[in-house]
């Protein structure tokens, strides 16, 4: 739609050019002799030059607001005289006479329609109550609304017009007359409405019937009332009692308000109606799919063409045009092509429409999305032909214009240009974006399919950033230049802004370039574990033109500048090594050492879920080193980038539980420091016990000899 909007915008430029064809045909002159009395202007400056040229030539000759305000001037100042003459009419009858006459018809329309209502109302509630109708909820709404309204209002009518004629010939008589018409209109027209609602009253369909029973009864009244009020004020009897200035003044307002009133009412209910258009019982939605679409489609369509007759009857009413019948006649042209052209819309929309996943892995992602171009070209296309047709309805022809006519040339063909530069920058687009995208889709099957690298999910956003920003840039140049601007201050500005921002951030430049090499290098990529000499660390989790975004052990997240980074390190690239480094007693017997680690890891390599981080076998290295604590064993697990943790973890847990149940073998511990304990002299020598020589050297991790 937002396309069909556009196209239509552009047809109403060329619409408003077309007057200068008018102005070229002078009847019986020969064509050859137009050019040299009528040299065609010399249009430049593009397609705003083009416009420009037309729109004062097009105002000089419109003058629309001027002739239609004289005309309403004369007609109002002969409404006024008519209603002077009313006025001071001499006549035989006082003033209080007509007022009576009035009245009088007044009160006969009200009594026999309100005995005819009571009446109705009584009749309704005694047939409701019958077994026929007691379970019958339509049925009785039905006959709520014509026993009580319609045939009140239809029977009232000729009862006032016959006590009428007992009356003599007057002005209130006639004013009596037109509202006793308008009246029953209304609630004639209200009834009947309403009772033809009341029918879809079934299933689903309850809350729109409810919604439209609330809210249309006083709207519909009053749209019957204002439009029974002006075709009676259009009648010639009346228009001779009233006049006829001052009944056509009159008819014209009333009927502007019953043409809006309508035009709200059927906009304020599209929603309930569209619901009462599309629900279908269930079997027949199923073995009717063909009118379920159907009615979907005119579901949404259904209040378009009302809305635009209610344009039309409001600009025919305020006197625009002056053949009626021609434009009743355009108008209803208009309709049939309208519903057509959205009906063709929508259908080509289901064509084309989005299939399911599958039906677009089959068919490819570079079909679908030339699909999809191709349906926007369809509409497009299809926009300018409703345009072109819409203007023959009316009497113009946008191609004779855009061929004939130096103005129209020039508006042709810079919109053809305008027009082929959004293409191709689209095709392109298209292409390169799905070639991306398809770049960074993970395979369907995993089984055999090589996963985009992390390298590919990092470089690939920033290119497909950057060649949007190229082409929209491109492609903005180009339309100006086709618009008629000039477009080389724009270009020496920017150059200069360029240079001078590039001086002015010389720190950003740096962090750019720096970034740039970092990312084609594949120094680092999205969800690598990286250690910054800056002493960040943590996961990438995104890269952008100028900073990088890491999130620590800790989960917060620091954005550091690429101009800041001097060395990386890269800790989830390729492998890793899960290095073990153990110390036992020097009393352990060592081939049984080896042989628990041994076993600790190969019970991690037949683990489940260990087994994955794997790349390769456990590698024992034996005896690493002897120190003053013990014997160091080490060896060491290939992993996969990451996996070191886990598998490490999970060998020092096993390795802990095979040395506890090994009387053999015995984790060392760190060597204490002698401690010399000096005894202190007041302490007594006890009888029969011989004095040290030396003072005693008290072992901590040891007993001490009794």
């Amino acid at each position: 739609m937002i396309r069909l909007k556009t196209a239509i915008l552009l047809g109403a430029l060329l619409f408003f050019g077309s007057e200068e064809l008018q102005a070229a045909a002078i009847p019986g002159v020969p064509a050859a002799a137009t050019p040299a009395a009528h040299p065609e202007p010399l249009v430049q400056g593009g397609l705003l030059g083009a416009i420009s040229s037309s729109i004062d030539d097009v105002q000089s000759k419109l003058n629309l607001d001027k002739d239609l305000l004289d005309a309403w001037r004369l007609r109002a100042d002969r409404a006024a005289d008519e209603v002077d003459q009313l006025v001071n009419r001499p006549s035989t009858r006082s003033s209080w006479s007509v007022a009576g006459d009035f009245l009088l018809l007044t009160a006969v329309w009200a009594g026999v329609f309100g005995l005819l209502w009571m009446f109705g109302k009584f009749l309704t509630e005694r047939l409701c109550r019958h077994r026929v109708l007691l379970s019958r909820e339509r049925g009785q709404a039905l006959l709520g609304y014509v026993l009580p309204y319609s045939i009140p209002a239809v029977i009232s009518l000729p009862l006032t017009i016959y006590a009428s004629q007992l009356l003599p010939v007057s002005a209130g008589r006639a004013l009596a007359l037109c509202f006793a018409y308008a009246t029953s209109s209304g609630v004639f027209a209200s009834s009947l409405v309403m009772s033809l609602v009341v029918l879809f009253n079934v299933g689903h369909k309850r809350r729109a019937v409810q919604i439209i029973r609330h809210d249309s009864p006083r709207p519909l009244f009053a749209i019957g009332f204002l439009v029974a009020l002006s075709d009676a004020l259009t009648s010639p009897q009346i228009a001779h009692q009233l006049g006829n200035n001052l009944t056509s003044s009159i008819a014209v307002f009333t009927g502007l308000a019953a043409s809006i009133s309508f035009g709200l009412l059927v906009f304020r209910l599209r929603r309930p109606v569209a619901q009462v258009i599309r629900i279908l019982p269930l079997a027949q939605r199923r073995a009717q799919p063909a009118l379920r679409e159907t009615l979907r489609i005119f579901s949404g369509l259904w209040y378009w063409p009302i809305l635009l007759m209610v344009l039309v009857s409001v600009i025919n009413l305020i006197g625009i045009g002056d053949d009626n019948q021609q434009v009743l006649r355009s108008a209803l042209f208009t309709t049939v092509l309208l519903i057509a052209t959205v009906f063709l819309s929508t259908t080509l929309h289901h064509l084309f429409k989005t299939r399911s996943e599958s039906e677009v892995r089959r068919s490819g992602a570079y079909k679908e999305r030339f699909l999809s171009l191709s349906h926007a070209l369809l509409r497009i296309a299809m926009a300018i032909v409703f345009i072109d047709i819409l203007g023959r309805i009316w009497g113009v022809s946008l191609f004779d214009f855009a061929v004939s006519n130096a103005v129209g040339r020039a508006i042709s063909d810079s919109l053809s240009h305008i027009g082929l530069i959004f293409l191709v920058t689209w095709m392109v687009w298209v292409v390169l974006d799905t070639a991306i995208q398809e770049a960074l889709k993970p395979p369907a099957s995993k089984r055999g399919a090589r996963q985009p690298s992390t390298r590919i999910k990092t470089i690939l956003p920033l290119l497909r950033n950057a060649i949007k920003i190229i082409l929209v840039v491109i492609c903005a140049i180009t339309t100006m230049a086709n618009l008629g601007i000039n477009v080389a201050p724009f270009l020496a500005g920017a150059g200069v802004i360029g240079l001078a921002i590039g001086f002015g951030s010389q720190q950003l430049v740096q962090d750019v370039i720096t970034g740039l090499f970092i990312i084609i290098e594949d120094t680092l990529s999205i969800g690598d574990w990286v250690v910054l000499d800056s002493g960040h660390a943590g996961t990438v989790e995104g890269l952008t033109i100028r900073t990088l975004r890491l999130r620590d052990g800790k989960g917060f997240v620091h954005s550091v500048p690429f101009g800041q980074i001097k060395a990386v390190t890269n800790q989830s690239r390729q492998f890793a090594y899960a290095f073990f480094s153990v110390q036992f007693t020097y009393d352990t017997d060592v081939d049984k050492a080896i042989e628990l680690i041994r076993e600790a890891g190969h019970s991690i390599s037949e683990d489940p879920f260990l087994r994955y981080n794997l790349q390769g076998p456990l590698d024992v290295f034996g005896v690493d080193r002897m120190d003053l604590n013990g014997v160091v064993l080490t060896a060491q697990f290939r992993t996969v980038s990451g996996g070191q943790y886990a598998v490490s973890r999970a060998f020092n847990q096993r390795l802990k539980k095979l040395v506890d149940n090994s009387p053999w073998v015995h984790f060392a511990q760190t060597y204490p420091q002698q401690v010399l304990v000096q005894r202190p002299a007041a302490e007594p020598v006890h009888d029969g016990a011989a004095e040290p020589e030396h003072a005693a050297v008290l072992m901590p991790d040891r007993p001490r000899p009794q």
